[in-house]
């Protein structure tokens, strides 16, 4: 698609300002200035801790043009179901309520509090920007640090052991009614993934990848590139989930590129050796098939 193409389907209304206090190069302030332009100014935040919470601006200031409600670290998903209540208690149905949280809010801190409100089926947008480690406090390493992958808590002489957690997989087995992946990279495919969400009832989960400069180890003007490679070589597949069991690609191309440009590209990965590409290329390889088996079981 044409870059023309592109800025012809893009919103062209902001409600996000330039006042923001992101690092240079981060895709989390572009994911959220994506999703609003989806969403529309009839939209409420809650967000847990998280380098948004930051970004965002200090009190009483905020860089969203819509209500923001800061919450604690693992109660994302528990707040946004009390302002929810709120609402419908009002007759508003027609507001958005969005939890805005990053990996540590999601996958481990407030995954209790997701999984309650996701076990309810809450009226709720959850969107996790994915940035790989909890990258506000000193790039620690979180539950969606990629195996072999540096942090602070992961050095080089003993990076993180473990793959990472398949936070779209437990979300589906909770039979949410929608459940996508996206990444800034395609901003279309992210901008309509959101508008899908918004007119769907009930808990609605959103993965956003998000490359960090400063906690991945590259060049500030590379985001962008660094997502579509994430995409190119199956790191992060785009796709979505209906109720759970219906599974579909949104993007599947068979002239899949290979894996160790984009490892070798990051600085986090620096320290590995070619066996530890091939076990990291292997858990690749293994989590696309399972889902190549959701969707042909969905077909």
């Amino acid at each position: 698609m044409s870059q023309v193409m592109i800025a012809d389907r893009v919103p062209t209304h902001e409600l996000m300002t330039s006042g923001h206090l992101a690092c240079p190069g981060c895709a989390a302030p572009l994911a959220m200035r994506l999703v609003l332009k989806a969403l529309g100014p009839q939209t409420i935040v809650v967000m847990p801790a998280s380098c948004w919470s930051i970004i965002a601006g200090p009190w009483p200031q905020s860089s969203l043009k819509v209500p923001l409600y800061h919450t604690a670290f693992e109660t994302g998903a528990a707040t946004a179901s009390g302002v929810r209540a709120a609402l419908d208690m009002q007759g508003d149905r027609d507001t958005t309520v969005m939890v805005w949280a990053g990996d540590g809010g999601t996958f481990d801190i407030g995954l209790q509090a997701l999984s309650g409100a996701a076990e309810r089926n809450e009226d709720i947008l959850y969107c996790c920007y994915d940035n790989e480690a909890y990258m506000n406090t000193g790039v620690q390493r979180s539950s969606a640090t990629p195996r072999g992958a540096w942090t602070s808590t992961t050095p080089a002489s003993h990076p993180e052991a473990s793959a990472k957690k398949d936070i779209v997989a437990v979300l589906a087995a909770h039979h949410i009614p929608y459940i996508a992946t996206a990444t800034v990279a395609y901003p279309v495919d992210l901008l309509e993934k959101v508008k899908k969400a918004k007119a769907i009832r009930g808990t609605r989960f959103l993965h956003i990848l998000s490359p960090c400069p400063p906690g991945w180890k590259f060049p500030d003007e590379a985001t962008i590139e660094l997502a579509r490679m994430a995409v190119a070589c199956r790191v992060f597949p785009l796709l979505e989930i209906e109720d759970g069991v219906r599974w579909r690609f949104t993007m599947d191309d068979d002239t899949t590129e290979p894996l160790q440009p984009y490892l070798r590209c990051q600085g986090r990965f620096a320290h590995l050796t070619d066996e530890q590409i091939a076990q990291f290329q292997s858990d690749v390889t293994a989590r696309w098939k399972w889902i190549e088996r959701q969707v042909a079981a969905s077909e």
